[in-house]
């Protein structure tokens, strides 16, 4: 277990290290559109960990390193509860508007009520979770780092079923959740595999191979899916490090089209594009119907870049300074830059109704609107 953080590390540290690659510089805006903050909060520092805000039901959920959930109106980022899980966590927050599950590097889950922030109950998983728990169709779902996906009840926490693949030795140490639809969750593994799983019982309904691991070394062939798998209409999509992005029929399996790409953050969808941020800092859009590559916006090299959040007509990544840059959805070109002044942002931007709400790394979050 001792190698689980070293893929991360390796990517990472390259970027930024003094005989690495340096991140470029910001590049320059010729016509900006304003970015201004609707409101802002504070949530609590991440630490090493990545924490992203859940929205249900008209609120805001989030949580931080020490242990502090929040529940925020998404109109105007005033606080409804806060309180304490009574324990360090280090994932985001899973809700469906009724429960919130947060998870930490032990095993620990914990249920709150999303009402009023009360412990429902607590279980425990087979080893560490750093990406958020699913809520949905009455269940918890927690996928930990050792390829296993545990399914809870969501009332009284009762284990419901595990599916588990063989784990690996050597992973990328990335947030690899679990994203529910329907009947179904779709979860993404380590050797490269995305698995369809019915809700009712864990049992399989079928899984692709987005990419094959390959390469001389234990090293060269990391192929993860990262992130959480992308739904839009008929088709799931998954993101791989070392590996492809690819997009499959979300009832059968049938790949519709894979693209060779590396990505540590995942792969995010609107109705015409896929969108992913290469290991080099390189934001991508691909045609969702066949793949094919729209444009590539290689400006941002070596920023480490969060996964590239759609919304409108536009498309918002953060960075390891805390800008967050809006780019035209179309085109890949420049819109807008925004200084957070708080931290890497890590996290994905969230499209929320009427902003993008973007987490920072030392615990702020911003409600920005163009």
């Amino acid at each position: 277990m001792r190698f689980w953080a070293l893929v991360l590390v390796l990517a990472l540290a390259a970027c930024s290290s003094p005989s690495g690659p340096q991140p470029a510089p910001l590049p320059e805006l010729k016509e900006s559109a304003r970015v201004r903050a609707l409101w802002s909060a504070r949530t609590g520092d991440a630490d090493r960990f990545i924490f992203e805000p859940a929205l249900a039901e008209g609120a805001l959920f989030t949580a931080a390193r020490d242990g502090t959930v929040m529940r925020l109106d998404a109109a105007s980022g005033r606080s409804a509860w806060r309180v304490s899980a009574g324990t360090p966590l280090s994932g985001g927050v899973g809700t469906d508007g009724r429960m919130v599950a947060v998870a930490n590097e032990h095993g620990d889950v914990i249920a709150l009520d999303a009402a009023n922030g009360e412990r429902r109950w607590s279980a425990r998983v087979s080893s560490e979770v750093i990406a958020a728990p699913a809520v949905g169709a009455d269940l918890v779902l927690v996928r930990s780092i050792d390829n296993r996906l545990s399914a809870f009840g969501a009332q009284d926490g009762k284990r419901r079923w595990a599916y588990q693949r063989a784990p690996s030795s050597l992973i990328i140490r990335a947030p690899a959740g679990v994203t529910i639809v329907g009947d179904t969750a779709f979860a993404g593994f380590a050797g490269g595999k995305l698995t369809a799983i019915a809700l009712a019982n864990g049992g399989v309904r079928w899984e692709a191979t987005v990419a094959l691991p390959k390469g001389g070394t234990e090293l060269e062939r990391v192929a993860d899916v990262v992130g959480d798998p992308a739904v839009q209409g008929r088709e799931v999509c998954a993101a791989t490090y070392q590996g492809r992005v690819g997009c499959y029929e979300a009832a059968s399996g049938r790949q519709v089209w894979a693209r060779d790409i590396s990505s540590l953050t995942g792969v995010s969808l609107d109705a015409r594009y896929a969108f992913v941020s290469d290991d080099r800092g390189a934001v991508q859009a691909f045609d969702r119907t066949n793949g094919r590559s729209v444009w590539k916006q290689d400006k941002l090299a070596h920023r480490q870049l969060s996964l590239p959040q759609p919304f409108g007509e536009f498309v918002a990544v953060g960075d390891l300074e805390g800008y967050v840059h809006v780019l035209a959805r179309d085109t890949g070109a420049f819109v807008a830059r925004y200084a957070t002044n708080g931290g890497a942002v890590r996290a994905a931007p969230k499209a929320i109704p009427g902003a993008l709400l973007v987490q920072t790394q030392n615990g702020a979050l911003h409600a920005l609107a163009l």
